[in-house]
């Protein structure tokens, strides 16, 4: 098929203004400002994305080439963080296969294509585009859920950091909301860290605490058994009123906890 050649050779020869011309007409279509080094990059994974179209006309090879998945997991990755929208990239896929669209059909009139011949290309396309869209929103979705698992590690660990104060002596202070994954968190990942430290007390302060249920208070108390067990003696300190009701609520005996207003009085009762 002459068509066929005529239209690869095409492609390849003018491949780079080809990139431009699609890079400059999404930013122009999306009134779009990007860095300099994003919009070479983009135009060179254009590059790419033509040449290989170019050729897997001759071959009749429907794949993608590398650049265009990994480009797509990039754009992904930009995405991941707590401000990032997977849509910001999203969007540019529609304007992107307009402009394809267009100068697809510029080339078939002038290499005189037939409409089958036409419509071949476009889907040829639309399929590498395809890919790198599915792509790019499966790689966010990973990268999110890993970027959720790291802060969650992060969140758990400030959430409950063991503090020295001085030999056989650390307070636990536990900050924000204890969730039944926090208190897990203390009890498997904490206490063994307690129990290495060579501790002879532990003050865990519940100042900092936002909010605790009846089942987050059991797991508490269980947490303050196990310390118990590994003969470290737990004070308890900053226990609000609100707190305390909670405590009672959950069926605990609150004369078996020994319970300070602050970590100052804590200390002061070692002593």
């Amino acid at each position: 098929m002459t068509w066929v050649l005529n239209v690869s050779n095409h492609l390849t020869d003018n491949a780079e203004s080809i990139a431009e011309e699609i890079v400059e007409g999404v930013l122009h279509s999306m009134e779009l400002d990007i860095p300099l080094w994003e919009k070479e990059q983009a135009i060179k994974m254009y590059m790419e994305f033509i040449n290989f179209l170019g050729e897997s006309l001759l071959v009749m090879d429907e794949g993608v080439p590398q650049t265009l998945i990994e480009w797509s997991n990039k754009n992904a990755a930009g995405q991941v963080s707590p401000e990032g929208a997977i849509s910001e990239i999203i969007v540019r896929y529609p304007p992107t296969r307009d402009i394809f669209t267009d100068i697809i059909t510029k080339i078939s009139l002038e290499f005189q294509l037939s409409l089958k011949d036409h419509s071949f290309i476009i889907k040829r396309i639309n399929n590498m585009l395809d890919i790198s869209l599915n792509e790019t929103i499966f790689a966010f979705e990973r990268l999110s859920d890993e970027y959720k698992e790291k802060t969650q590690r992060e969140l758990d660990e400030l959430s409950a950091p063991i503090v020295m104060i001085k030999d056989g002596i650390a307070v636990l202070p536990l900050i924000g909301i204890i969730d039944s994954y926090r208190a897990n968190y203390i009890m498997e990942k904490v206490v063994p860290k307690i129990s290495e430290l060579r501790l002879n007390y532990v003050i865990v302060d519940f100042s900092g605490i936002l909010k605790i249920d009846t089942d987050i208070a059991r797991h508490l108390h269980q947490i303050g058994q196990m310390l118990d067990l590994l003969g470290i003696q737990t004070l308890t300190t900053g226990l609000r009123p609100e707190l305390a009701k909670t405590v009672v609520k959950s069926g605990i005996n609150m004369s078996e906890i020994t319970s300070f207003a602050n970590v100052k009085q804590a200390l002061e009762s070692i002593k």
